[in-house]
């Protein structure tokens, strides 16, 4: 079921007023006695059940009285049931992604509540939390100071949950931050000398910790996850002074532009039915410019991009793909016009959606990228007050006519040449899709399925990794020893334990299928020596961890010593790892 509720306030009656639409936004029942006429809260007032559950949660607004009202509701809002809070929360109430009953809040005195029957009974689980997210299998990760303060960076715990809060673990000190991505766990953790940090990683969630190869950062810096599943995880180190005086390149705004307050309406946007799209603000030129961006369209999963659009925008994709829309991000200014595409972004038409210009603030389409609809909500203005205003755009009647087998064509993913057969391996497989056609215009449809063909490679040089102690000769795939290590045996902490490599200079990359084809040979001998970095206690020897940053080139490292994790709440300044 698609449902969908908007809260409006009017100004000249001083009240609230719940929508609830089931047909995307074209039409809207009044809801608002459903909730006895309560204000919601603005910011964080409605949250939706994950999947399909049916479940919404409205939060009332704490001027309405000393107590903090919730409103549920298990059919989509047709029905609510009243509930009164035993606090004030800081945030939108959070379902656990297995079981929609299970709900996480934090109070205004950053005690930490939960729920275990959608929200009609709550108990206190823990005091002082800084930021608490959902993990595996029911795992609740927190981060917390026995001094009561969220505010000092560096001192926080981590600490875990396996049966909601009624026991909890401490798996980390000295915490910056952290994140969870596939089955990994991140830790920022603070290095001895308090001015710089180092990422620990656990895969198993928080028990034992490694520290990742990577360099540390100062206060100036951040790490951020971009992505992670099962087995490989993309991340951003961040690196001071990053201009390059007479290199032009293309510069893609993030979350991180978001946070500092740059003109970027929306993050980059991709969807798994939408194979290799990618819309993107960006800006060229030797460093990020902090002007008005323009959007930019990959069609290739970032390879190549162009400039799509002129100016910041929102932008949905639509119909796995067929169909791009965008609004222009102009709050100053009345807009009356949405902009689509049909062709992956390489043309675009304009559509005046409406005589009567509002002031556009936002732009919603159905999760999953399948439907045809849009909704554009904003306000308009009289002389006497505001009135907010959505307006839905079903473009089904624009692609009329189903697609069929020859509008799509073979693509091959992380190729320039489909033709050759060692072309468009990635860590060890490809993958050959069917994609539509550019100049197809038809709809892909609600049943459309990505369909794709993936091949496992013979193994090459580039399935593998320089070693401990090795490194990329300049300009070529080959691993060459380091000088000041040649004649020294190669002893270093690997899961836990001291180990002696014996190597030819190349490990495989971790999550590469490769099979067969070039193996270079590499042994671990098991020195029988423990040495893992718990967070919890200095167990590693400074001259193993020189060698292991020697031989990662990593500068900086000599300040490190155990390492530890942790979060507090979000800040908009540069000195926030965005480990989401």
């Amino acid at each position: 079921m698609n449902a969908s509720l908007h809260c409006e306030f009017l100004n000249d009656f001083h009240m609230h007023i719940l929508y609830r639409s089931e047909d995307y936004g074209k039409t809207f029942q009044d809801i608002t006695d459903l909730i006895n006429k309560t204000f919601i809260q603005t910011e964080f007032g409605i949250a939706i059940g994950p999947e399909n559950s049916g479940k919404v949660i409205l939060t009332g607004d704490l001027t309405e009285g000393r107590v903090t009202k919730i409103f549920r509701s298990d059919d989509f809002g047709k029905s609510f049931v009243t509930s009164e809070l035993p606090f004030h929360p800081l945030m939108q109430i959070t379902y656990n992604p297995r079981d929609s009953n299970i709900l996480l809040v934090y109070s205004i005195n950053y005690d930490l509540w939960l729920s275990e029957d959608f929200g009609a009974n709550w108990r206190k689980i823990h005091e002082t939390v800084c930021l608490v997210k959902w993990g595996m299998n029911d795992t609740i990760f927190l981060t917390t100071n026995p001094n009561g303060s969220c505010s000092d960076r560096g001192t926080l715990e981590l600490r875990k949950s396996l049966d909601y809060g009624k026991t909890f673990k401490t798996i980390g000190s000295r915490i910056y931050s952290f994140g969870l991505g596939g089955r990994f766990v991140f830790a920022s953790v603070m290095t001895d000398s308090g001015s710089t940090r180092m990422i620990h990683v656990s895969v198993d969630q928080g028990e034992t910790w490694d520290m990742a190869q990577l360099p540390t950062v100062g206060h100036e810096q951040f790490y951020s996850i971009l992505a992670a599943n099962y087995d490989v995880v993309f991340m951003h180190v961040d690196e001071p002074g990053g201009e390059y005086s007479d290199k032009c390149s293309l510069h893609i705004h993030a979350s991180y532009s978001i946070s500092m307050k740059l003109n970027v309406p929306v993050q980059p946007l991709s969807e798994p039915n939408a194979v290799g799209l990618i819309l993107a603000h960006g800006s060229v030129g030797g460093a990020v410019s902090v002007l008005s961006p323009d959007v930019y369209v990959s069609d290739d999963g970032g390879y190549t991009w162009f400039q799509a659009l002129k100016g910041p925008h929102h932008y949905a994709i639509l119909d796995s793909g067929g169909l791009l829309v965008a609004v222009e991000h102009n709050p100053s200014h009345p807009i009356s016009q949405i902009k689509f595409s049909t062709d992956e972004g390489q043309c675009w038409h304009v559509h005046n959606f409406t005589d009567d210009p509002m002031y556009f603030t936002g732009l919603a389409s159905e999760p999953g990228a399948r439907s045809m609809n849009v909704s554009l909500w904003g306000y308009r203005e009289t002389i006497m007050n505001q009135y907010w205003v959505s307006v839905t755009v079903d473009f089904r009647q624009l692609l009329s006519r189903d697609c069929q087998e020859n509008d799509y064509i073979q693509w091959l993913a992380h190729s320039s040449d489909i033709s050759d057969p060692t072309d468009g391996c990635m860590l060890g497989y490809k993958e050959r899709f069917l994609r539509l056609r550019k100049d197809s215009v038809c709809w892909n449809g609600r049943d459309y399925i990505v369909t794709k063909e993936p091949t496992t490679c013979p193994c090459t040089l580039t399935d593998f990794q320089c070693d401990f102690g090795f490194y990329h000769a300049e300009n070529s795939s080959v691993c060459v020893e380091q000088p000041d290590l040649i004649g020294h045996s190669l002893e270093f902490c690997l899961h836990g334990r001291k180990e002696q490599l014996q190597t030819s200079g190349y490990r495989k990359i971790p999550g590469d299928h490769c099979e067969g084809g070039i193996t270079p040979e590499r042994k671990e001998i098991d020195l029988s020596k423990k040495c893992v970095s718990n967070l919890l206690r200095t167990e590693l020897l400074v001259d193993i961890r020189l060698m292991h940053a020697e031989a990662n080139g990593i500068d900086g490292v000599d300040d490190l010593d155990t390492l530890e994790v942790g979060k507090m709440h979000y800040h908009d300044d540069s000195d926030e790892d965005l480990l989401e």
